[in-house]
């Protein structure tokens, strides 16, 4: 800000300083019964909420830009910014202005940021809205995460060669709104930008914490790893500052940290999270289509959040899964229970966000009254609960607490339907408070003694249409006709004239008004003091209150698996130990929703760690291969979600990971073609999968020339069997790779079945055994609509290049291919001298990934220079 304090009013000037302290944010400095803005922010407000430009004389020589909204109404104003990317500081009146000396004491209240706002207007029920903060340490990083709005705490470590990539994974994960780092903190360019691309509404900013300041210790004690290791210490201090320096709260709401381990959970990277589409749709972002739509029954805020972090981190400890599994079967088999228990979820309100409300001083009397609710439907749950004994079922039951003194004070001390404010009054129950009683009888009496006051007047005067009354410009008056204000007594006092009378006051009638209007200030005031007392109460019990709240999203996520099982008629899978994927008639659980005129084709998988580890998926397109294989990776992560399965039968042993390469697209914001996002995904795989991953891989190799993409898809094929050993589907269109399966042990083909009617083909959608060598394309481009003489060339097309290379269309083996191609003076060699004597003197098996796809680039430029096509 540029201005100088001369020349304006000392408002202007009040209002600078302030101003000055927070130059990079927008600042609604109330004003009355409205947040006024002036100067740039004025301008850019105005712009983006599309408000009146005004201006205002706050300067003998320039108007001052501004606008305003009216404070009852800011929220929504504020949301809009903040999802624009806006920081903002509110700066509130700290006196009342009818007693203040001078310039109203004025102060910033609260800073609102992406990663720490509170209001509804901004938050989404289903969604946390974290806060993130990264240290970065020698070969590793530490990410803090903190939902103010919840009270969730945790970090994660990542660490190894590959920790970018393992933060990124746990960045896109939890989705956090904003990332703080401290200003010397160097982050890599190239996370920078993967940040920005993939998390765009993440807002990234620089905090420098106070050394002397100890908030870790006060919020989540000394003990621990966290607090002993510096680096998470660190993170967290930072974190917690940042927080503490906007919302300006004690924040008592975060008081546990928790680790995000991987050790007990499967690990999803951002790649499979978006391919798999878990909770986003790859098309516009949304809900529908995903996972979490089919598997969303929760009833409560906290359930629907808890949901979405089951599906992107489901369990891999067996006996967790299984405990799950047994309470998800429990409510699946007994419809009464299920019934009655969500009919008493339905009545709990988003008890974690109201805590924090209350806990920052932001909450009003109607959150109160949703509390209370929720507390009212508390004791229904605990009885349902009661008959079990052991379990989970038991062990959530133990956890949720009726806190029947705080729902006594709420009982006894807040109205049904509460104002939105609490300044106001009309908040507190009859009976709660015999003072407050009192003050009310005599506001709410004022109506009887008027109209004794009335009677008693018009008999003195002889005025018989005479009439008392009030408005909050001239307060209690008697109203007199012009055709009898001759009748009027000296004793009245003349206050207003109308057209048609005028209107008087007496010192009894304004001896009654300063009555009843210093009783309504009186309540005003006493209304807000017992407030602030109950939510003193509440907060007494806000950390038993939080526990009581997690406990009732767990069994609202369990309630929401038993549902979906039960109406998509699931059955539950069993764990094995023998590293085997098992499934029956296994269903894809999007896809079969979403067919309306056609029944979905059930299919099996069968996988192990030994015969049939690697299957390779052969078949036309459209006929079902990558829904296919979704369908296994999906089944496979509910099965470790705790959730019953769209199958016949299942034994399913828990994998460590699940990986995905599936599609591509150009990466043009880092300027990546389809092939190098997709050896890039393919590389991470080969970096991160172990024996216990499952893999899915669709098309690999397919944006690049026909050799060089059918050299790098066997490769990749025979790493992963041979060295790897992890459970993989592999689709290919590369039929020459079905030779595979009798030259390594643990691979089987497997094609999609066909039916062929003259020129006409059916795709079946079943997966049957063995391996295809045709890929239907011309009958898909039939399906597709080309014009019917692009189809005719095609296959005359077709035809001649079947004539061409004959032994090709009969589904030779590709290295019988290569033989004869090699004697074909037409063709020329796939590998000439060079190149075979590079290739024999290779020990593929000792090769790391990185070194494989580099020799690969560098045996495909020879091949081009040999043909003769590479100068």
């Amino acid at each position: 800000m540029t201005q100088t304090g001369e020349g304006y009013t000392p408002m202007v000037q009040q209002y600078m300083e302030i101003k000055k302290q927070h130059e990079d944010k927008l600042l609604f400095y109330r004003l009355g019964d409205f947040y006024e803005l002036f100067f740039g922010d004025a301008i850019t407000a105005s712009r983006e909420l599309n408000l009146t430009l005004t201006q205002r004389a706050g300067n003998t020589k320039h108007p001052i830009p501004m606008c305003g909204v009216p404070f009852h109404s800011v929220d929504g104003y504020l949301a809009k910014l903040i999802k624009k990317g806006y920081r903002i500081a509110i700066c509130d009146q700290m006196e009342d202005p009818k007693k203040a000396v001078g310039i109203v004491k004025r102060e910033v209240t609260k800073i609102l940021t992406p990663g720490t706002v509170l209001s509804d207007a901004v938050l989404d029920d289903e969604h946390n809205q974290y806060l993130a903060a990264v240290s970065i340490g020698d070969g590793r990083a530490v990410l803090g995460l903190a939902d103010v709005s919840t009270g969730e705490a945790s970090w994660y470590e990542a660490s190894g060669p590959y920790w970018e990539d393992l933060l990124m994974d746990q960045i896109y994960r939890m989705q956090p709104a904003e990332l703080v780092l401290a200003p010397d903190e160097q982050l890599p360019e190239r996370f920078l930008q993967e940040l920005s691309q993939k998390l765009p509404q993440c807002m990234v900013n620089r905090f420098q914490k106070d050394g002397g300041i100890d908030a870790f210790a006060r919020h989540f004690g000394t003990e621990g790893k966290a607090y002993t290791e510096p680096l998470v210490r660190d993170t967290i201090e930072l974190m917690l500052q940042y927080i503490h320096i906007n919302v300006k709260s004690d924040l008592a709401q975060l008081n546990r940290l928790t680790e995000i381990t991987t050790d007990r959970t499967m690990v999803l990277d951002a790649t499979a999270i978006r391919n798999l589409e878990l909770v986003r749709n790859m098309k516009d972002g949304t809900k529908k289509g995903t996972l979490l739509d089919i598997l969303d029954y929760t009833a409560t805020a906290m359930g629907a959040r808890l949901m979405r972090q089951w599906i992107e981190s489901p369990l891999y400890d067996a006996a967790r899964i299984t405990s799950r599994q047994q309470a998800v079967g429990t409510l699946v088999g007994d419809s009464r229970l299920r019934t009655e228990l969500g009919e008493a979820l339905k009545k709990i309100t988003d008890l974690e966000r109201i805590l924090s409300r209350i806990e920052v001083g932001s909450a009003n009397a109607r959150d109160m009254a949703s509390l209370r609710t929720a507390l009212l439907a508390v004791p229904d749950l605990k009885r349902l609960l009661a008959p079990y004994r052991d379990g989970l079922l038991a062990k959530l039951s133990s956890r949720i607490d009726s806190h029947e003194t705080v729902l006594d004070e709420l009982r006894r001390g807040i109205v049904d339907d509460p104002p939105f404010t609490v300044r106001e009054g009309g908040m507190i129950r009859k009976g709660y408070n015999a003072e407050l009683d009192e003050l009310h009888d005599i506001a709410e009496n004022n109506n009887a003694w008027m109209q004794d006051f009335e009677l008693r007047i018009k008999e003195e005067t002889g005025i018989k249409n005479l009439k008392v009354g009030f408005n909050k410009v001239f307060g209690y008056y008697i109203e007199v006709s012009k055709g009898q204000v001759s009748q009027v007594p000296d004793s009245f006092i003349r206050k207003q004239t109308l057209v048609n009378g005028e209107r008087y006051i007496v010192p009894e009638l304004k001896a009654f008004e300063n009555k009843i209007l210093s009783a309504k200030e009186k309540i005003q005031q006493l209304e807000y003091y017992l407030f602030n007392e109950i939510r003193d109460c509440v907060r007494d019990e806000l950390v038993t209150i939080q526990d009581t709240a997690r406990a009732i999203g767990e069994l609202d996520a369990i309630y929401s698996l038993a549902m979906a099982a039960f109406k998509g008629n699931y059955v539950c899978p069993r764990l094995s130990d023998k590293g085997e994927i098992i499934i029956k008639d296994g269903r894809h659980p999007v896809v079969e929703k979403l067919l309306e005129r056609e029944l979905f084709v059930p299919n099996d998988v069968h996988l192990n760690g030994t015969n049939e580890r690697l299957i390779i998926l052969t078949g036309p397109n459209m006929a079902g291969k990558s829904t296919y294989m979704r369908q296994v990776a999906l089944l496979v992560l509910m099965t470790q979600m705790g959730s019953f399965l769209p199958c016949r039968e299942a034994v399913i042993t828990p994998v460590d990971r699940i990986f995905t390469r599936v599609g591509a697209s150009d990466d043009l914001a880092t300027g990546q073609s389809t092939f190098m996002v997709e050896m890039n995904e393919v590389a991470n795989i080969l970096k991160n999968a172990t024996s216990r991953s499952l893999i899915i891989l669709d098309e690999v190799g397919r944006g690049t020339s026909t050799y060089d993409g059918m050299s790098i898809a066997r490769a990749v094929v025979e790493y992963i069997n041979e060295k790897i050993k992890a459970k993989t589907l592999f689709a290919t269109h590369y039929h020459e790779l079905i030779e595979l399966e009798d030259l390594f042990d643990g691979i089987k083909n497997y094609s999609i079945a066909v039916k062929e009617k003259g020129n006409d083909v059916v795709f079946l959608r079943r997966i049957v055994p063995g391996g295809t060598d045709r890929s239907y394309g011309i009958h898909v481009a039939k399906l597709a609509g080309l014009p019917k003489k692009v189809l005719d060339r095609a296959d005359e097309l077709l035809e001649e290049y079947a004539a061409e290379a004959p032994l090709s269309h009969k589904g030779t083996h590709h290295v019988e291919i290569s033989k004869e191609a090699a004697t074909d003076e037409t063709q020329g060699s796939l590998f000439g001298d060079t190149i075979r004597d590079t290739l024999m003197g290779l020990d593929v098996m000792t090769m790391t990934p990185l070194e494989a796809m580099n020799t690969l680039y560098q045996l495909a430029e020879e091949a081009k220079r040999e043909g003769g096509k590479l100068s």
